[in-house]
């Protein structure tokens, strides 16, 4: 599972970056400050780091170079400042790449991936009952079948692969996929969504294996993983 280091000060923006990035198959450790931008470099290791700029105690420059120096991954500067002399200065420090905010989702996400796939880790397959999901080529196989899902479908099963051993709520699960779906979810939708994910992936979608219901809780993911 990819892990990516996400060093934002802005709770909204961080908040959304990590339903996003969540919903695509990351794992996402986050720091609002440089100070604990460095004490969790230290305790970690990550696959790729996205980092602003600007932060309440210092700059995100400081945090690139202790990146580069500790690990091996590739650095995306999020910046509010489009100007040369910041973008420079970031590309010098060793930052394989930049982005300036407002951005859009679509593009970040491929920003990430080329910057994995430069670094050489572009891949991350997970697998559960005979299920295979391949995060960067977006690709769902059941017993080496290609399955094809909608966007949503999609990203309801990458929140589930991405949280193996933990019960998800109703709630949750809205509240995950809400920015990405690109239209109305509400409770009776997911319903619906739920079930079509499991008529897709399921061997018995009305005796599920993969996506199970934890009466008056809500769903975890089951299989080998749990």
């Amino acid at each position: 599972m990819t892990q990516l280091f996400l060093v934002e000060d802005d709770q909204v923006i961080a908040k959304n970056l990590i339903i996003l990035l969540q919903s695509e198959g990351f794992t996402v450790i986050h720091a609002a400050s440089k100070s604990e931008a460095l004490m969790l470099l230290s305790e970690n290791r990550f696959d790729i780091a996205l980092v602003d700029i600007s932060l309440p105690d210092g700059n995100g420059f400081t945090v690139c170079t202790e990146i580069k120096a500790e690990q091996t991954i590739p650095v995306i500067f999020l910046t509010a400042s489009g100007d040369e002399a910041s973008v420079v200065t970031g590309l010098n420090m060793g930052a394989d790449d930049y982005i300036t905010k407002p951005f859009r989702p679509r593009e970040l996400l491929a920003r990430i991936k080329n910057a994995l796939r430069k670094h050489g880790q572009g891949q991350a397959i997970f697998e559960v009952a005979g299920i295979t999901v391949d995060i960067t080529s977006s690709i769902v196989r059941k017993n080496g079948n290609e399955v094809f899902l909608s966007a949503l479908e999609y990203r309801l099963l990458l929140v589930f692969v991405n949280n193996p051993k933990i019960i998800i709520t109703r709630e949750r699960l809205l509240d995950e996929i809400w920015d990405a779906a690109g239209e109305f979810v509400n409770d009776n939708t997911l319903t619906v969504y739920i079930k079509r994910l499991r008529e897709k992936i399921e061997n018995e979608p009305t005796n599920p294996q993969i996506i199970l219901t934890v009466r008056g809780m809500g769903y975890r993911l089951g299989g080998s993983n749990v």
